[in-house]
C-alpha cells in the first residue's frame, strides 16, 4: 500500500513531505511505473532513470509557474505521476487516454509538447523570452538527455540562450544512451568530464581536507563545495558550457535526491543561465531494464518477474526483414553502406553493425547530418541506405531536396514507421511521408504490400541509380512464399473485377483484398491493384483500370492531401479521363491520435469493413442518381 503517492495530486502536495521522505516516494513511483508499463507498454528505461531528478525538480520549483520543458518526453512519466495524472496512468498511450509524451492540451504542467529530440532548449528559451516580454516571473527549466546533444538544434538553442537568457536552467540528464548507445565526440566529451583525473583528484583532495577539519559547521562545508565548483570549472571540460555563456554545475549523482534538492535550491537563487549536469542510469531500479536499457527504451507489455514480452511477436517485422535484406546486399556489394540516426536496433540494423562495422554509420540524433552525410557517401561512389523513421526524416527535409535529389545522387531512404504508428501517437505518426516525398524531382517512391515485397523493393532501389525512398509501416508483414522481383514503376493486379478497381498502396493492399471479398458478398466485383509505386506512378495501369470499370478507389495509409490518391487524380486529369467515378480513402486533415494501430485504422474507416462501407455508400448512391437521371 502506498504511503506517499496516493496523497499526491499535484506538486504542491509533494512539497508537504520532508526531504527525508523523498527516497521512499521515488521508490513508490518507480514501482508504479514498472507496474503500469508492464501492462500498457511504453518508454520505461528513460523514465526510471529520471525519477529522483523529477521528484527534486518538482520539490524545489513551482510548476506551472516555473515551466519545466522535457526534451522528447521519454523521461517524463514520473512528471505525469506528480502532476495529477497518476490515476489515469493505466490509460497512457491507449485510445482516449493520456499521451505517452508531454502534451499542452493535457495539463498546465506541460508547457510545451515533446516527441522529437533536441527541441527543449529552443522551446524553453522562447518561453523565457515570452515571460520577459510580458513582464512575467518564474524560472524556465529545459530537461534534456545527453543524446539530445548530438542534434544541431540543441546547440543552436544553447548558443542563443547563453547570451540572452536569465532565470534559465538546462538540466543535462546524462545516461550515455538515447535509443541506441550514444556515439560521437559529444558522448566522449561528457564521459571525459566524468572521468577527468584532474577533476576527480581535486574533488577527492577537497573531501579529504573537509573531513580532516574538526566539526565547525555547515559554513565551512558549503565554502569547500563552492571552492570545488570553481576549481572544477577551471580545470575540466565543463569550461565548454561556460564559454557558451552558462554557469556549469556538476556532474552530480542523479539518484541522490537529497543532493539534487540541495543543489537545485542553490541554482534557484541564480539569475544567470545555468547548466546542471546530472548522471543517471537508464532503467534504474528495475534489474531487467538496467541490464537491457535498449530493449526497455520502448517496450511492449511484459512480465515484471522475467522482463519477457507477454505476447510472442507475430512473425517477422518489416524492420527485421529490411535489416536482413540490406545485410545480404552489403555482403554481395562492398559499396553498400548503412546510415542511421541513433536507432540501429529500431530499424533492424544490429546485425549489419556487428558484421560490417566499417560500413555502418550511426551519426546520433542528427537526422539532417545523416542525410547530407549519405549524400557525400554517394558522391564518393558508395551506395548508402539511410534507415530512419518517417517522422524523423521530416527533420531532414532540406537535405533530401537539396543535397540528395537536386544532385540526383543514388541514396536510398528506408523510411520506417510510415502511416499509423499506434500508441506513440501524433508526434511519431508517419502519415505525411508519401506527401512530403512525392513531389521531389528525381526521387523514386515506393511502398511494399508486405515484408517480402520490401526486400524486392530494396534490391530495386539499389539498382536504379537514382534517389529512392521505400516507405513501410511498423510491425509485422506477411511473407509471401516467393517474393517476386520488383520492376520500377510497375504495379501488380492481385484480384480481378469489372465493377470497380481499388488501387491500394502498401499494407492497404491486404485491406483492399478483404474489402473486395465483403463487396463481392454485397454483389459488387472489385478488382484490386497493388500500386507499389507512387512515383513513377504506373499510369498505364491506372488508365486501363479506369477505362475498364469507370470507377476507381484509391486506398492509402497516408494523408490524403498530396498523397497517392492525389497522384491518381492528377494522372486521370492529365489524360482527360473526366468521366471516371472516384473515391479517395486515406487519413483526413488531422493528426493521428494514440491507441492501437487496429483501433485507429478502424476509427478512420481504413479497415476492411470501413472501406467496403464507404465504397457501397459512394457508388451505390451514384448508381441510384444515374438511374433517376436516366428516367
Amino acid at each position: 500500500m502506498s504511503r506517499y503517492l496516493d496523497e499526491i495530486e499535484s506538486p504542491e502536495d509533494l512539497k508537504e513531505l520532508a526531504v527525508s521522505d523523498l527516497d521512499a516516494l521515488a521508490a513508490e513511483i518507480r514501482e508504479r511505473l514498472v507496474g503500469v508499463v508492464s501492462s500498457t507498454g511504453g518508454h520505461l528505461a528513460s523514465s526510471l532513470g529520471a525519477v529522483e531528478l523529477t521528484v527534486a525538480l518538482h520539490y524545489v520549483f513551482d510548476s506551472p509557474r516555473d515551466a519545466i520543458v522535457w526534451d522528447v518526453g521519454h523521461q517524463a512519466y514520473a512528471h505525469k505521476v506528480l502532476t495529477g495524472r497518476n490515476g489515469a496512468l493505466e490509460t497512457m498511450r491507449r485510445l482516449g487516454g493520456i499521451s505517452g509524451f508531454p502534451r499542452r492540451a493535457e495539463s498546465p504542467h506541460d508547457p510545451f509538447g515533446a516527441g522529437h529530440a533536441s527541441t527543449a532548449v529552443s522551446a524553453a528559451l522562447g518561453l523565457a523570452a515570452a515571460r520577459d516580454a510580458r513582464g512575467g516571473a518564474g524560472k524556465v527549466i529545459a530537461v534534456i538527455g545527453d543524446g539530445s546533444l548530438t542534434g544541431g538544434l540543441c546547440y543552436e538553442g544553447i548558443n542563443n540562450a547563453g547570451h540572452r537568457a536569465r532565470n534559465f536552467i538546462i538540466v543535462l540528464n546524462d545516461n550515455e544512451m538515447s535509443i541506441s548507445r550514444n556515439v560521437g565526440a559529444i558522448s566522449a566529451y561528457l564521459n571525459k568530464i566524468i572521468t577527468s583525473e584532474i577533476y576527480n583528484k581535486v574533488r577527492t583532495d577537497i573531501q579529504v581536507i573537509v573531513r580532516s577539519i574538526p566539526a565547525i559547521g555547515r559554513l565551512v562545508f558549503d565554502a569547500a563545495r563552492r571552492l570545488e565548483e570553481s576549481l572544477k570549472n577551471l580545470l575540466t571540460p565543463g569550461i565548454l558550457f561556460e564559454e557558451l555563456g552558462f554557469r556549469y554545475v556538476g556532474p552530480v549523482d542523479g539518484h541522490d535526491v537529497r543532493a539534487l534538492v540541495d543543489i537545485l535550491r542553490r541554482i534557484q537563487r541564480m539569475e544567470e543561465p545555468v547548466l546542471l549536469h546530472v548522471l543517471t542510469r537508464k532503467g534504474k531500479g528495475y534489474v531487467h531494464a538496467e541490464e537491457h536499457p535498449g530493449y526497455f527504451h520502448g517496450t511492449s507489455p511484459f512480465d515484471v518477474a522475467t522482463g519477457r514480452p507477454k505476447k510472442a511477436g507475430a512473425g517477422a517485422t518489416y524492420s527485421a526483414v529490411f535489416g536482413e535484406a540490406l545485410l545480404s546486399a552489403a555482403r554481395a556489394d562492398d559499396r553498400v553502406a548503412a546510415v542511421t540516426a541513433a536507432m540501429a536496433s529500431g530499424t533492424g540494423l544490429d546485425r549489419f553493425a556487428a558484421e560490417i562495422p566499417e560500413r555502418f554509420f550511426d551519426v546520433g540524433i542528427a537526422e539532417g547530418h545523416a542525410v547530407t552525410f549519405a549524400a557525400g557517401l554517394a558522391a564518393g561512389g558508395m551506395k548508402p541506405v539511410v534507415a530512419i523513421y518517417a517522422t524523423f526524416l521530416q527533420r531532414a527535409y532540406d537535405g533530401v531536396v537539396h543535397d540528395v535529389c537536386l544532385q540526383n545522387l543514388p541514396v536510398v531512404f528506408a523510411v520506417d514507421r510510415g502511416g499509423i504508428v499506434g500508441e506513440d501517437g501524433a508526434t511519431h505518426s508517419g502519415q505525411f511521408a508519401v506527401s512530403y516525398l512525392r513531389h521531389v524531382p528525381n526521387l523514386a517512391l515506393m511502398e511494399p504490400a508486405d515484408a517480402g515485397e520490401l526486400a524486392g523493393m530494396l534490391s530495386c532501389a539499389l539498382r536504379c541509380g537514382r534517389p529512392a525512398a521505400i516507405v513501410y509501416p511498423k510491425g509485422g508483414g506477411a511473407l509471401p512464399a516467393d517474393a517476386a522481383p520488383v520492376e520500377i514503376g510497375r504495379s501488380a493486379v492481385v484480384r480481378e473485377g469489372d465493377d470497380l478497381a481499388i488501387l491500394a498502396l502498401g499494407p492497404m493492399v491486404r485491406t483492399a483484398e478483404a474489402a473486395a471479398r465483403l463487396l463481392e458478398a454485397a454483389g459488387m466485383r472489385a478488382a484490386v491493384i497493388n500500386a507499389r509505386f507512387v512515383k513513377p506512378l504506373d499510369a498505364e495501369a491506372v488508365l486501363r483500370a479506369a477505362r475498364a470499370t469507370g470507377s476507381l478507389v484509391t486506398l492509402e495509409e497516408n494523408a490524403l492531401q498530396g498523397g497517392f490518391g492525389s497522384a491518381v487524380l492528377e494522372c486521370l486529369a492529365a489524360a482527360g479521363e473526366r468521366g471516371v467515378k472516384t473515391l479517395c480513402l486515406g487519413i483526413p486533415d488531422r493528426f493521428a491520435e494514440h491507441g492501437s494501430r487496429e483501433q485507429l485504422l478502424a476509427a478512420l474507416g481504413l479497415d476492411a469493413e470501413g472501406v467496403a462501407r464507404a465504397v457501397l455508400e459512394r457508388f451505390r448512391r451514384q448508381a441510384v442518381k444515374s438511374d433517376a437521371t436516366a428516367a
